[in-house]
């Protein structure tokens, strides 16, 4: 049952790589791509549809898919029809602050007003501007909060307000240079969302075709959804429990009933917060009882939730581990299977792709090369000890 697990799974999401497609097309069909200002769009729509970065960077500009705040108010790379409900359920995660400003002295309606001002700002600029850009046009209206503030993590109220925009379609984030795997911005004004009525049960439904089957508490973390709310989302889905408290749509249910894993391996390489990963977050389930005692950084892959560097997968069971490493241009890997031509094979189209479209690989905005030498040095380890090439 565990490897029909995780082979439905990653053939779910198009691991390997189904062909040639577009890049709203990957998002819709397997899951928005989470972005923490990496590379993991990039090598999500990579992996699933062999999509170069200028093909997103196109899509990105035509705002066929955008990075926007979304579910728990996390950033995720939506394709254009889910824009709508991505920010919708941003929303509650955009008011929070509101009640750390409240407790120092700042009430709704100073932020309310902020927000006004910058919409006028933007108006009358006709073009993005940067965070610095609009602390200056905006002058006192922006409230320095002193060191309380920055204690609370809420250094002026310009944050909240941009945020509060951002979850209503007011005004987007455009990424510098066009890439998503920087985190500088510049904001321009947009045109406005209206809220989606049923949006509980839309994601729901998303998300278990995305992820099922899976758990309600793990629709649960995904959502932020309380237990009562996300009862009520999947109440009219019709949800079949397949065991052990995992649920699918029916129609999904009765594919997965008649599903062979395919035979024969079937390589990716993912990164770490990749949809496969991240959607459960359950990385015990892509873990094979043979592979859980292997540890990176001192730690068993078994008892991890998150990953701690990239996963070379097959057939949805983690077999390997990577990261890239700019001085070399190259990626270092291990496996904990024997490797074969097509591992290698997969391993070298990825360096390749990484090193002459992205230039480097980060993992998140805090990745550097410096605070990646460590993992380097892990999986080189694993590699001398008989766990690669």
């Amino acid at each position: 049952m565990d490897d029909k697990l995780r082979a439905w799974w990653s053939a779910r999401q198009w691991l390997p790589a189904p062909g040639a497609a577009v890049p709203a097309e990957v998002l819709a069909t397997t899951g928005w791509a989470r972005s923490v200002g990496g590379a993991n769009p990039y090598v999500e729509l990579f992996a699933r549809g062999r999509l170069g970065r200028s093909t997103v960077d196109e899509a990105v500009a035509a705002l066929e898919i955008h990075e926007l705040p979304s579910a728990r108010g996390c950033t995720y790379v939506l394709p254009a029809c889910d824009f709508n409900l991505g920010l919708t359920l941003s929303r509650p995660a955009a008011r929070a602050p509101l009640r750390v400003l409240a407790r120092l002295g700042v009430g709704e309606a100073e932020v309310e007003r902020l927000c006004g001002e910058v919409l006028a700002v933007l108006d009358g600029a006709g073009a993005p501007m940067s965070p610095a850009e609009l602390r200056e046009a905006l002058g006192d209206a922006v409230r320095n909060l002193g060191e309380e503030g920055r204690k609370k993590g809420e250094s002026t109220t310009l944050p909240t307000a941009l945020g509060l925009l951002q979850s209503h379609g007011e005004i987007r984030r455009v990424p510098e240079g066009g890439r998503l795997d920087r985190q500088r911005y510049s904001y321009i004004r947009w045109s406005g969302v209206e809220a989606v009525a049923n949006a509980a049960e839309r994601v729901a439904r998303r998300y278990f075709t995305w992820a099922g089957p899976a758990s309600l508490s793990q629709f649960r973390w995904f959502t932020a959804f309380g237990v009562k709310e996300a009862k009520a989302a999947v109440a009219d889905l019709d949800l079949v429990d397949v065991g052990g408290g995992l649920l699918m749509l029916p129609g999904d249910a009765a594919a997965f009933a008649d599903f062979t894993p395919p035979p024969n391996p079937a390589y990716s390489l993912v990164c770490w917060i990749d949809g496969l990963v991240l959607l459960r977050r359950d990385l015990a389930s892509l873990v094979d009882p043979a592979d859980a005692a292997n540890e990176i950084l001192g730690k068993p892959i078994g008892g991890l939730s998150d990953l701690a560097t990239q996963a070379i997968v097959d057939r949805g069971r983690i077999v390997g581990l990577w990261e890239y490493d700019p001085e070399a241009g190259a990626i270092v890997w291990c496996s904990f299977v024997p490797a074969t031509d097509a591992l290698r094979e997969t391993v070298a189209a990825t360096e390749a792709f990484v090193r002459a479209e992205l230039g480097d690989l980060r993992g998140s905005s805090l990745d550097s090369p410096a605070s990646r030498r460590p993992r380097i040095e892990a999986i080189e380890r694993l590699a001398r000890a008989g766990r690669s090439r």
